[in-house]
């Protein structure tokens, strides 16, 4: 990756952090799974995939779908820099007069599928891999799980039927911020060793710093990891990145913030010098 692409994406990244910031009020959000998740959907929104505005409905685009879809306003962010959708429309945050609300809705542009209940999207991923390759396409499906989404069977039921037909067009990438909620996951139902436990179910697995653009594009650019077995990014970030007085805290799930305490983590995200924060960013919207 070249330092501008890298430099591009930062930005990027900077900028959807500072709209999830300015969903956190107002019946706030799930602030700090989002900005785990913040990195990830830009890489591949940005760089990755074969989906942009243009082609949101063309049968050869790529497929992303959202399963821990509490995570959301990093997808909204994402598709408000990316031109996918109006920027304008985030305001109508948790308004009954549109669907940009707690959970992804098809009623906007770029969405997938419906989710909210976790567990779901890693099947649906599988069917549409599955029917990609009964059609002879060559579309990359992509589904993106909570660690703490992991305790639900269906997901693992959803692995061992990708690996049963070798869909090796399938990506299952696991957001590993090592929280369930406002608890550790460790603490609750330990996941470790996760890495064995995808191989055992018959997958092709890498674990990389899921902050790191260069580690991203190293690792989706060589999928699929095997010709034979659907592949399994597990991505270790860290709850709440870009505001560390909230990261890596159970209490931080879910947050309601009133207007000073935005501002205040606005100002933090781009630390002690604010002088290069557009004017428009500290206005609450």
């Amino acid at each position: 990756m070249t330092e501008d692409k890298r430099k591009e994406l930062e930005s990027i990244s900077l900028r959807v952090r500072e709209h999830i910031i300015n969903l956190s009020t107002d019946g706030g959000c799930f602030t700090g799974a989002s900005l785990s998740c913040t990195d990830l959907l830009v890489y591949l929104y940005a760089d990755f995939l074969n989906l942009h505005k243009g082609n949101l409905q063309d049968p050869n685009r790529d497929y992303l779908f959202l399963s821990k879809g509490h995570d959301v306003p990093a997808m909204y962010g994402t598709f408000a820099e990316l031109g996918i959708m109006d920027k304008d429309r985030l305001k109508n945050h948790l308004q009954t007069t549109d669907s940009v609300y707690w959970h992804p809705n098809r009623n906007v542009p770029g969405v997938e599928f419906h989710s909210g209940s976790l567990g779901h999207l890693p099947s649906v991923a599988m069917g549409v891999a599955l029917d990609v390759r009964m059609r002879k396409q060559n579309n990359k499906v992509l589904v993106i799980t909570g660690d703490g989404e992991l305790n639900e069977g269906s997901v693992w039921e959803a692995v061992l039927v990708a690996a049963a037909h070798q869909l090796n067009n399938l990506t299952f990438v696991v957001d590993r911020n090592q929280f369930q909620a406002n608890v550790a996951t460790e603490d609750l139902i330990p996941l470790e060793p996760l890495t064995d436990k995808f191989e055992a179910f018959g997958c092709s697995v890498q674990r990389i710093n899921g902050h790191d653009f260069e580690a991203l594009e190293k690792a989706f650019r060589a999928l699929p990891f095997d010709s034979k077995k659907p592949s399994v990014i597990i991505a270790d970030t860290v709850r709440g990145k870009g505001l560390p007085s909230i990261e890596a805290r159970a209490d931080r799930w879910f947050c309601n913030f009133n207007k000073d305490e935005i501002q205040s983590l606005l100002k933090e995200l781009h630390g002690a010098d604010t002088t290069n924060l557009e004017s428009e960013t500290l206005i609450v919207r």
